[in-house]
């Protein structure tokens, strides 16, 4: 019986057959990653179903909920943390006010900005949601030792740095001295 090749590693193969020439070995950890990332968000998602939710909708009212009393932001900054353009935030705010779960007002700083925040219906929601998708990290972890999830988050938070750290400083992207 031979040895059992992932997806990943038969496409290896394949462009090591057909590209002698190139260095396929960064598949092995981009091809598994990407790979995995698609399964985790199907995963992830099941719950948010669940809950009559997206996957966008969640995050906005997780941003909302860890914002922390009285659990509101701007639409700009919602769209910031969560990393879309505001024309989706809008979309997914609607939603959600169409859905009782967050209300939009004049901001009492600046009467011409709006505020978006949770009502009880909200709270009381994203509270719910955020218990179930943490039994469900949880479940998924758990295919990994504690060993290995310690030191797969270490690996993943310093690389996910060399990508996002130097924009949050302002600075251009460098290596860690000694890595190539």
């Amino acid at each position: 019986m031979s040895e059992y090749l992932d997806r990943v590693a038969q496409v290896q193969q394949a462009w090591a057959r057909e590209r002698p020439d190139v260095d396929v070995s960064p598949l092995g950890v981009i091809g598994r990653l990407h790979r995995v990332a698609g399964h985790l968000t199907e995963q992830l998602c099941v719950v948010y179903r669940r809950f009559g939710l997206s996957e966008g909708e969640f995050d906005v009212l997780a941003t909302l909920r860890r914002a922390g009393a009285p659990f509101e932001r701007a639409p700009g900054e919602l769209a910031a943390y969560t990393m879309v353009t505001t024309g989706a935030m809008t979309k997914r705010i609607d939603r959600l006010e169409r859905g009782g779960l967050v209300t939009r007002r004049p901001s009492a700083v600046d009467g011409r900005a709006r505020v978006v925040a949770l009502t009880g219906a909200g709270r009381e929601l994203i509270d719910q949601v955020f218990t179930e998708h943490m039994r469900n990290e949880r479940r998924l972890l758990d295919h990994l030792t504690p060993e290995e999830a310690a030191r797969l988050e270490a690996l993943l938070t310093t690389w996910l740095a060399c990508f996002e750290a130097p924009r949050q400083m302002g600075t251009p992207a460098t290596r860690p001295p000694g890595r190539r």
